[in-house]
């Protein structure tokens, strides 16, 4: 077995795991069909960064925070499903995304934790935290917190690891001309660093910040030059 058949087949079990969680009344080959509708989508051709590797990256981070969360298996699902639906030429994946989180999973899950996991996905959109419903407590937001987080944990990675996040970003948008991708490139970046904090948790705030603010800066020196 492959590395990436290897990380599908964990993604998979963890999919099926997670969802099981909240009905294990699914049939097994129903959660398969489910987790084969996502990893196609993941390993479609345009996808350098947006692959099963993020997700993977970001199971990676779960594993650490899990035990802070209220809803992990929501929180799960939505890291799923969050860029199940990418193209670099779109700028409306996140609502597609999250409309096909919903299509797929609503047969198996009630209409509450669906509008949830759709609202979780709109928000990676922004990275801000929305109000998830008129009711939504301070837990939930916690568990949004986290998911946005874990979403930019890269950031804050080791220059090496954020070096090939970088190329992998730049290989994304390859239609893009090298003028062109730099000055959006560099609006994204001068954007991130213009929020008072990156991450809104204190778990990552301590751990990746001032890594993350290094790296940004150190992106944005290289493509000025």
């Amino acid at each position: 077995m492959d590395g990436l058949s290897q990380i599908e087949t964990e993604l998979g079990k963890l999919f099926e795991w997670h969802l099981t969680a909240i009905n294990n009344a699914i049939e097994p080959a129903i959660l398969k069909a489910l987790w084969q509708d996502i990893a196609v989508r993941y390993n479609e051709s345009q996808r350098a960064y947006h692959s099963l590797q993020h997700i993977q990256q970001l199971f990676t981070q779960f594993e650490q925070i899990k035990h802070h969360l209220n809803e992990p298996h929501i929180i799960a699902l939505a890291l799923f499903y969050h860029d199940v639906i990418y193209a670099p030429t779109r700028s409306d994946n996140e609502p597609k995304s999250a409309e096909y989180a919903v299509k797929s999973l609503s047969p198996y899950l009630s209409a509450e934790p669906c509008q949830y996991i759709y609202a979780l996905i709109m928000m990676t959109a922004s990275h801000q935290i929305a109000d998830i419903d008129e009711g939504s407590d301070k837990a939930r937001k916690s568990d949004a917190a986290y998911l946005l987080d874990m979403d930019l944990s890269i950031l804050g990675a080791s220059w090496s690891e954020y070096e090939q996040y970088a190329q992998a970003v730049r290989q994304e948008y390859a239609h893009i001309s090298n003028i062109d991708y730099r000055v959006g490139r560099l609006a994204v970046l001068k954007g991130l660093l213009a929020h008072p904090t990156l991450y809104l948790t204190d778990y990552y705030y301590a751990r990746l910040e001032e890594q993350a603010r290094e790296n940004i800066k150190r992106e944005i020196i290289l493509l000025a030059s």
